[in-house]
């Protein structure tokens, strides 16, 4: 029986993974059938919002890393997408949080290495962060530099010269050497380097004991489909985010706002909105290293306008 290949997406948080999603599978050639997992920290998934447009079949495992605490539940995930769907291609898009290792490893062995072919590891990096070594002595985020194949720099407009010279004589030199060194504009991955050459690697699983804890925490909420929200409100509750969550890490969400669904996505001291499909129900999510819940809950409950009142 053809295997499955199996790409996995990873990369710190708010590197951009669902962007450059995004942008494969808008690319995706017609004659391959695609199916994505979608893998998110936090107990309300919104990057599966942001992707399900109804064209590829999307599963998310939320509520922690799939190399610890949703591991049990990415086995039964992927072996009902695949009985169900039949892929040519499955992208699991890992946590932020993630050891992109051991999720490797789980794919490989038995029972999903009999179903699954693990092609190139596509991992994400912000060169700023990337020339950084405080980020390289942090176990997490040097497994995820070392596990990939396809190494792509992002958010390159807000680096400057020496920093992107930085970045790529340190890519450059890293060993193994990757198959696909590249920078990106706007998540713009090109689908033929997720069929790059899958590099042998002396060792996969850094050295991290288990049980070991981020020290982040999230919280998410949901809203019914007909809540409308204030995009106004809704702008100055993003600006403020940094004030009102410790550490704040990530901030994202999907909203309704006069008829017009709106991903808003907040990473290094910036945000964003885009337009999505999403239609099921409004959500919100952040991470950071203290969250004051009811405070925040009582922030984002009055972006909700009045029922009746789309202004």
């Amino acid at each position: 029986m053809k295997k499955t290949t199996v790409n996995v997406l990873t990369g710190f948080l708010g590197v951009g993974k669902t962007t450059a999603l995004r942008h494969l599978i808008a690319q995706r050639p017609q004659h391959e059938k695609w199916a994505i997992i979608v893998n998110e920290f936090g107990e309300i998934g919104i990057d599966g919002a942001v992707l399900d447009n109804g064209e590829l079949p999307v599963a998310e495992i939320a509520g922690g890393c799939l190399c610890c605490v949703a591991g049990p539940q990415m086995t039964v995930t992927v072996a009902n997408l695949l009985r169900r769907e039949r892929p040519d291609r499955l992208i699991i898009e890992a946590s932020g949080l993630a050891h992109a290792a051991g999720l490797i490893d789980e794919l490989r062995a038995e029972p999903l290495g009999n179903a699954l072919q693990v092609g190139a590891v596509m991992t994400l990096v912000d060169p700023r962060q990337f020339a950084n070594n405080d980020y390289f002595r942090q176990p997490l985020y040097r497994d995820q530099v070392m596990i990939a194949d396809v190494l792509l720099a992002t958010k390159c407009d807000l680096a400057d010269a020496p920093t992107l010279a930085a970045y790529r004589d340190k890519a450059a030199a890293l060993f193994p050497p990757k198959s696909l060194i590249a920078e990106i504009s706007d998540g713009a991955a090109d689908p033929a380097w997720l069929d790059a050459a899958v590099q042998n690697k002396s060792r996969y699983r850094p050295a991290v004991r288990p049980g070991d804890a981020s020290g982040w925490q999230s919280q998410g909420w949901t809203f019914a489909p007909d809540a409308e929200f204030s995009g106004e409100a809704l702008t100055e509750l993003f600006d403020s985010l940094p004030q009102r969550v410790d550490g704040l890490v990530r901030a994202k969400g999907v909203f309704r706002v006069l008829d017009t669904w709106l991903w808003l996505n907040w990473t290094e001291g910036q945000w964003a909105a885009n337009q999505v499909a999403w239609r099921r129900d409004s959500r919100f999510e952040v991470i950071g290293s203290r969250i004051d819940a009811d405070a925040l809950e009582a922030a984002i409950q009055a972006c909700v306008l009045p029922a009746g009142n789309g202004a």
